[in-house]
């Protein structure tokens, strides 16, 4: 055994090694497996051990203090490894830049070696610039001098400084570029302000005009009054001036006539004097025909009347309305297209791009929006463009939208100023038991209200549809409308229910015997089969008409799927309206020359009379100078319409 002080010594001087870690272990386990006296402090420790919780990796301890626990690599010695610079060949370049100058200023003789490398070492120490120079250097293929470097340099330093002050003005005006585009939002903002204030102004104005209008009416009217009663003033003292004229030779005759008649026989003289009196007087006792035309609301135009914008008219057959369909029409001389949005339901925009005012229905339907055919801009079902490709997008831009619905089988449109009504008509609905066989549109180039007239007239059939549904049929001793409704009734001798509808539909009803042959002498209720017929003379623009036929049967479902029947039914319309159009393009041309289509109304045109009679009634101008305005343009009343019964007979008694 070793003294102490030498185990000690040993442990020391061999901890390191394999024999002092097994004297270290061996010491160790010694001491571990030596019983333990108790101390003083052994009681309080047992019992703190008693309360302690348990440790949750004691079941590890077993293998090892050290076991499970978290171990960091050391890796201090790196910082003692030296570090490897790695040379480029670029690198080397910019080196033999350096070491070139010195030479050369050092065979120039200008400046001592040391004094040139402590210069370019200067210069090389911002790297961006040392390769700059030497790009330069290079480029320029000049001596590698120290005032070339110097002059190299001074020109590195101004590009930078141009570049420095270049992103500056570049980060200035987009921070210019964002104020001004918070102005251009803030102006916007106003913009809506002032024009939403605009348009309450407009529509104050508007009001104001028609209060004035209004007011002007009633103001002629009582001048009108008052002119009359002074005009009868006028008249009175003229005659008595005449009468006191020609008393010396008139006295006898004057006396002899009486205070009744002193007036007439004066101003029957033959005098020059008196004359205009004699017309003025005799004026308001014989009325031309023309006036009392013109009272009874039966002048024919090609103009359109105001007030037929305020109805729902049915622009399109809702099966022609497909998904990416595009249907272009003509509605009061104004150009629509129409489509189905995102929704599939039906919108009616301006045919006129806000751009270049190119048709819109040249283009294409993409998603429920209509998409330009010149620069593609797209607009959605309220007129607003939603996209301006290849440009920034503007906002506020967009065409006019009509109010659009759709309801039995068509697509509805209101032209009219204001909110539309809020219901659609009822009556284009096929009647119970009806399928319709044919859906057919053609445009005539005729003036909508003579077709309406043409088709509320059955008298003429006999004489025109000689070759197709009237063939045969002989000319009847007497044809009459008889009325059951205010615009409906029925035609005597034949089977056939029309109405009128406002403010371009025409209904029939017609009875058939059996399939392609009408009877006489009966109702169309009373025949077994029946036709129904639905025509739409919408007023596209002026001298012409976008027609909507519709036919329903009530017999012969099958036929409906015959291959190419369309074709036939749109084959015999047109044969029955070629025999028409002949017609009527004679009166519409005779209308332009100045001729009147309503000189000698017969009884059998009772319902065009009628038809006239509506159509004048919407018009502003339907009332006279002194009249006022009417509450209701558009509407009419029962006697009104029945006033006409007596009014169509009486030029032919003339």
């Amino acid at each position: 055994m070793l003294p102490a002080r030498h185990q000690s010594g040993v442990l020391s001087k061999h901890g390191s090694g394999v024999i002092g870690k097994k004297v270290l272990r061996a010491a160790v386990k010694a001491h571990a497996s030596a019983p333990q006296q108790p101390t003083a402090d052994s009681s309080e420790q047992q019992a703190t051990q008693s309360i302690a919780f348990e440790d949750p990796e004691a079941k590890f301890r077993r293998y090892g203090k050290d076991f499970g626990g978290i171990h960091k690599l050391n890796l201090d010695w790196l910082e003692a490894v030296p570090r490897v610079r790695i040379r480029t060949k670029d690198s080397r370049q910019l080196d033999e830049l350096l070491e070139l100058a010195v030479l050369n200023e050092r065979l120039a003789g200008r400046l001592e070696p040391w004094q040139a490398r402590q210069k370019l070492e200067y210069l090389r120490k911002r790297r961006k610039n040392w390769e700059r120079i030497f790009e330069y250097v290079t480029k320029q293929d000049a001596a590698a001098t120290l005032a070339m470097i110097e002059e190299a340099n001074r020109k590195v330093e101004e590009a930078l400084t141009e570049e420095t002050r270049e992103r500056t003005a570049v980060g200035e005006l987009r921070e210019q570029l964002q104020n001004l585009q918070l102005q251009v939002h803030e102006a916007q903002e106003r913009l809506k302000l002032t024009q939403a204030r605009v348009e309450q102004n407009l529509n104050r104005v508007n009001e104001l005009k028609a209060e004035a209008v209004t007011l002007e009416r009633f103001r002629s009217s009582m001048n009108g009054a008052n002119n009359a009663a002074t005009q009868q003033e006028e008249i009175q003292a003229a005659a008595e001036r005449g009468v006191a004229a020609a008393a010396p030779t008139q006295s006898v005759v004057v006396r002899e006539a009486g205070a009744g008649t002193t007036a007439h026989a004066v101003l029957t003289e033959p005098a020059s004097t008196n004359s205009s009196a004699a017309q003025a007087v005799g004026a308001p006792g014989r009325r031309s025909k023309a006036a009392m035309r013109r009272g009874r609301g039966l002048e024919s135009s090609l103009e359109f009347e105001a007030g037929l914008r305020n109805f729902w008219y049915p622009a399109e057959f809702s099966a022609k309305l497909g998904k990416d369909t595009l249907v272009p029409f003509e509605l009061f001389g104004e150009t629509w297209v129409m489509f189905r949005d995102e929704k599939g339901q039906p919108a009616c925009i301006k045919d006129e791009c806000a751009h270049r005012a190119c048709p819109l229905s040249l283009g294409k339907v993409v998603e429920g929006q209509v998409v330009c055919a010149y620069h593609g801009w797209e607009f959605n079902g309220d007129g607003h463009c939603t996209k301006m490709p290849s440009t920034p997008h503007c906002r506020n831009v967009g065409v006019s939208a009509l109010p659009c619905a759709e309801k039995d089988g068509f697509i509805w449109v209101w032209p009219g100023d204001g909110l539309p009504a809020q219901t659609l008509p009822d009556f284009a609905r096929p009647p119970e038991g009806f399928l319709v066989h044919a859906e057919i549109m053609v445009d005539v180039p005729v003036e909508h209200g003579l077709l309406m007239e043409n088709l509320l007239d059955l008298a003429h059939a006999p004489f025109t549809h000689t070759t197709t549904f009237a063939r045969g049929w002989p000319v009847p001793d007497f044809v009459k409308f008889h009325t059951n409704k205010m615009l409906s009734g029925y035609w005597d001798p034949y089977p056939i229910d029309m109405a009128f509808q406002p403010p371009c539909m025409v209904l029939s009803m017609i009875g058939l015997a059996q399939p392609g042959k009408i009877m006489r002498g009966v109702t169309a209720a009373q025949c077994k089969n029946h036709l129904h017929q639905l025509h739409v003379c919408m007023p596209s623009k002026k001298g012409h008409t976008r027609l909507l036929y519709r036919m329903s049967l009530d017999f012969l479902p099958w036929v409906r799927y015959v291959p190419f029947i369309d074709r036939v039914w749109k084959q015999v319309a047109g044969q029955v309206l070629g025999e028409d159009l002949v017609l009527v393009l004679g009166q519409q041309d005779r209308l332009l020359r100045g001729g009147n289509t309503w000189s000698n109304p017969a009884p059998y045109d009772k319902l065009a009379v009628r038809y006239r009679r509506w159509r004048n009634s919407v018009s502003p101008n339907a009332a006279g100078p002194d009249d006022p305005p009417p509450t209701n343009p558009v509407a009419m009343s029962a006697g009104q319409m029945f006033s006409i019964d007596e009014d169509v007979n009486e030029p032919l008694m003339q």
